[in-house]
């Protein structure tokens, strides 16, 4: 027979207060959503107002940066009174209402992750469903032209056979469809814009680019791609020349007609493409004083609106609290309703200016650490620098760094710059001295974009420039570095010679 027992132990743990969970998803959202962020909130809290404060109960003391997984920073260390001491724990407490009122306070559950929704996002594909939508078609193959649309991807191509897809309706829907019916369909997805989608290969697609193009560059291009297609990938422009029997000039020109087809007609990316390009909104400015020649750093908060908590309000909560005594259960209810919006909005609005602190604190120690490249904006100058360097200088943990790094932008005075920009790793040069990969990527981009077209440089040659100018290299290095600066090989970088036999 089991035994039933029972023990008593002791377990330390560590656990986010609501304040620190919201002031952690604040930090993760880019300025743009942080607008979102506050209207939602606006909308949600009746206590929350936006305006100049007229008695706020924002408080004045400061708090220090957010340390996650820190418990040092309790609810009870949140400022609650401002100017004229008002505090609303003087007047109620959570023990005056019954348990059934409660609800957390600071707007949801540890779980509920917000996410601020992208105005006026149409993705590519609804683009092409309203395309569909005016074309004259069958309901079958319409419906089946819905569905290669939804099987697009992110560049625009069907990447799948039909064949694939006439077995998926068989096994998810149980229909059976002819080859044929589907066929038909992609044809009409085909049709619609930009030319090029729905191809199944990049071969197809720049031909359905040039389809209905009857001048003679265009007819050149088609009879390039169509018949000497391998041959075009691999640059063996002489072996053109001689199986098409085209003069220089003309090759060159039907090259230059292809290079300017799009290879990408989808171009949406993972998440899907907007039908207007998305402004990218800073998080931070960085200017240089005319008098001093420093760099001025600050947050971009120009169409932040100022917040505070409602004055009427907390005269309803003053008013129950005078006469709490003689209060009815209904009166109570709608006291610890106000009580826990005021204490949500307060928990945002701290939250909000916490955010600041830690993202200004985070982004000035990058500007400090890359100060010489801030101030001109020659790679040249970049300093290696991980997420570790700026966690020791600021005293916050590295995910709470990754946090405020991620997403985020900054204007300087030569562009606007994603704050992950400022971040690479290091390798050592000739002289001892480490440098930052991303200088040895532009100086490696530099020596290729120097290079003589007609006989590109191979990567040991490339290797052989780089090590001249103090970066010793191996090939490896360098072609992995070539790759990730998407340049290709010598060979597909060679352009054609007029005249070349």
């Amino acid at each position: 027979m089991a035994k039933v027992s029972q023990s008593l132990q002791q377990k330390l743990q560590q656990r986010l207060s609501p304040q620190q969970i919201q002031v952690v998803r604040l930090l993760e959202i880019p300025l743009a959503q942080l607008e979102q962020r506050i209207k939602k909130e606006l909308e949600d809290n009746p206590t929350l107002e936006e305006g100049g404060q007229e008695e706020s109960l924002e408080g004045t003391e400061e708090a220090p940066l957010m340390e996650y997984g820190d418990e040092r920073q309790e609810e009870e260390s949140l400022p609650s009174g401002g100017e004229d001491e008002f505090s609303i724990d003087d007047y109620l407490s959570d023990d005056e209402f019954d348990s059934a009122y409660r609800e957390p306070a600071y707007g949801g559950s540890d779980d509920q992750d917000y996410e601020a929704p992208l105005a006026n996002a149409v993705t590519f594909r609804d683009q092409l469903l309203e395309q569909l939508g005016y074309l004259r078609i069958s309901e079958e193959e319409r419906r089946l032209a819905e569905y290669i649309i939804g099987n697009l991807d992110a560049d625009g191509y069907l990447r799948r056979p039909l064949a694939a897809l006439r077995d998926d309706l068989l096994l998810l829907q149980g229909e059976d469809v002819p080859l044929r019916t589907l066929e038909r369909a992609l044809r009409w997805v085909q049709e619609l814009e930009p030319a090029g989608i729905g191809a199944q290969s990049l071969q197809e697609c720049l031909l359905l680019q040039l389809r209905g193009q009857e001048s003679e560059v265009a007819v050149n291009a088609r009879h390039i791609l169509e018949q000497c297609y391998q041959r075009f990938v691999q640059k063996h422009y002489t072996r053109i020349q001689e199986e098409l029997r085209l003069s220089p000039e003309k090759l060159r020109a039907a090259l230059d007609y292809i290079s300017k087809l799009n290879p990408k007609p989808g171009d949406m990316g993972d998440t899907g493409h907007l039908n207007s390009a998305q402004t990218i909104i800073p998080d931070f400015i960085l200017g240089i004083d005319a008098r001093s020649g420093e760099l001025v750093l600050s947050l971009h908060g120009e169409n932040m609106p100022e917040l505070h908590i409602s004055a009427e309000y907390r005269r309803m909560l003053q008013d129950y609290a005078a006469r709490r005594k003689n209060s009815s259960p209904s009166e109570r209810e709608a006291a610890h309703f106000v009580k826990q919006k005021i204490d949500a909005a307060q928990w945002f609005i701290d939250a909000l200016n916490q955010r600041n602190r830690t993202m200004m604190a985070v982004m000035q120690a990058i500007v400090d650490y890359q100060h010489d490249y801030l101030l001109d904006g020659d790679m040249r100058k970049l300093r290696p620098l991980i997420l570790k360097d700026i966690a020791s200088v600021t005293g916050l943990d590295i995910s709470t760094v990754s946090r405020v790094v991620n997403s985020k932008y900054v204007q300087t005075p030569f562009g606007i710059l994603p704050l992950k920009d400022f971040f690479s790793e290091g390798i050592q040069n000739q002289d001892g001295d480490t440098v930052s990969t991303r200088k040895i990527k532009a100086a490696m981009l530099s020596v290729i974009e120097g290079e003589n077209k007609q006989s590109p440089l191979t990567d040991d040659q490339i290797v052989d420039a780089l090590n001249e100018q103090g970066f010793a290299l191996a090939r490896r290095t360098v072609a992995k570095y070539r790759e990730q600066l998407n340049i290709p090989m010598a060979r597909l970088r060679r352009e054609m010679v007029l005249g070349e036999s």
